[in-house]
C-alpha cells in the first residue's frame, strides 16, 4: 500500500486508531482534515482534536475548516484537495458531511470506518443504539460513501459480541481497534482489485439517531434489563434524597420483587426494585458534590436504609 495516496478525515478518540494503523501500514498521508479547536474548561482554552494530536505526533499537514460544503474554508479546501489528489479519503467519525465534489474526486472513491454491521444501525450513534437495543454483537463495516447517511456500498466487515455488561466506552475501544484493522485491510484489497462491493439491503436498514441528555433517565417503572442496557449505553440518572443521583455500571439481578418501583431493596448492595417484578444491583455510582464510586465504597460513607426511594 505504499503507493496510495491518502487524505484522512476524522476527529474523536475512535478515529485515532485508524490514522495510526494507516500511518504504520506505510500508505502515504498527505493530509489529515479535522473539525476545529474547541474551547474547554474554565478559560476557555482551544484544544486540538484526538485525530490532531495525533497528526502532529505523525508530522503530517492537518487542515480544520469549519465547513467543507459553503464559504471560503470550503473552496480553500477543495483547492487543497485537488492540488493533493488523493487515490483515496478515508473517513473515521469526522463529524461533517462531505459534498459530492470531494466523494468523486479520488480514484477509489471516499472510503468510511462506520461503527456497525451495515445496514443496520446508520446514523450518528450505532455504538450506544445497539446496546440500548439490547444486541448481543455488532461489528465495523467499511464503506464506499455515497450522498445518502451510511448507504454505499459495504466494502468489508468484521463483528464482536457485546458483553453483558459492557459498556459504550468500552465498546466504543474494541471498536475503533477493529476499524483500524479492517480499514488497512480494505485499502489494499481496493488497490489490489480484490474487494467486490455489497450493495446495502435498505429493507434492513434501521438509523441510529444522536443521543440526548433524557434519554439517560432512570424510569423504574421499566424493566431491570431496559434500565441496565441505558446504564450501559449512557449512564443513567435519577435522584436520592433530593440530589442527582448518576449510574454509571450495573447488574440485572436474579433476585424479584413487589415493592413500588424505584424502592431501595437493600441499602448495603443497592438493590433497587424496577417494573415486572425486576431487580436492579447499581454497582458504580456517583451523587452530587461526591465522587464516582463502586457501591460498596458509595455505601459505607452514605448512610442509607431499605425503603428509600430513588426519583424522589
Amino acid at each position: 500500500m505504499k503507493t496510495m495516496k491518502l487524505v484522512f478525515m476524522g476527529t474523536p478518540d475512535f478515529a485515532v486508531p485508524c490514522l495510526a494503523a494507516l500511518a504504520a501500514s506505510g500508505a502515504e498521508i498527505a493530509a489529515v482534515f479535522t473539525q476545529p479547536d474547541k474551547p474547554s474548561g474554565r478559560k476557555y482554552k482551544l484544544v486540538p482534536t484526538p485525530v490532531k494530536k495525533k497528526a502532529i505526533e505523525l508530522a503530517i499537514p492537518v487542515y480544520q475548516p469549519a465547513s467543507l460544503r459553503k464559504g471560503e474554508e470550503a473552496q480553500e479546501a477543495m483547492k487543497i484537495l485537488e492540488e493533493i489528489q488523493p487515490d483515496c479519503i478515508v473517513v473515521a467519525a469526522y463529524g461533517q458531511i462531505l459534498p459530492k465534489s470531494i466523494l468523486d474526486l479520488p480514484k477509489y472513491g471516499c472510503v468510511n470506518v462506520h461503527a456497525s454491521l451495515l445496514p443496520k444501525y446508520r446514523g450518528a450513534a450505532p455504538i450506544q443504539r445497539c446496546i440500548l437495543e439490547g444486541e448481543t454483537e455488532t461489528g465495523v463495516t467499511i464503506m464506499q460513501m455515497a450522498e445518502g447517511l451510511d448507504t454505499g456500498d459495504m466494502l468489508l466487515k468484521g463483528s464482536l459480541a457485546i458483553g453483558a455488561d459492557e459498556t459504550a466506552s468500552e465498546l466504543h475501544d474494541r471498536l475503533s481497534e477493529l476499524g483500524a484493522k479492517l480499514i488497512t485491510e480494505a485499502l489494499q484489497g481496493l488497490k489490489d482489485g480484490t474487494i467486490t462491493p455489497e450493495v446495502q439491503d435498505d429493507a434492513l436498514s434501521c438509523y441510529a439517531g444522536m443521543i440526548t441528555k433524557d434519554m439517560s433517565a432512570l424510569d423504574f417503572t421499566k424493566p431491570a434489563i431496559e434500565l441496565h442496557r441505558t446504564i450501559c449505553a449512557l449512564t443513567g440518572f435519577t435522584t436520592l434524597e433530593g440530589k442527582r443521583f448518576k449510574a454509571f455500571r450495573s447488574a440485572v439481578s436474579d433476585r424479584t420483587g413487589n415493592a413500588e418501583p424505584g424502592t431501595l431493596l437493600d441499602a448495603e448492595t443497592l438493590l433497587v426494585q424496577c417494573g415486572e417484578g425486576t431487580v436492579l444491583r447499581l454497582t458504580e455510582v456517583q451523587i452530587e458534590g461526591g465522587k464516582r464510586l463502586a457501591a460498596a465504597d458509595f455505601v459505607r460513607g452514605k448512610k442509607l436504609t431499605a425503603g428509600q426511594k430513588f426519583g424522589e
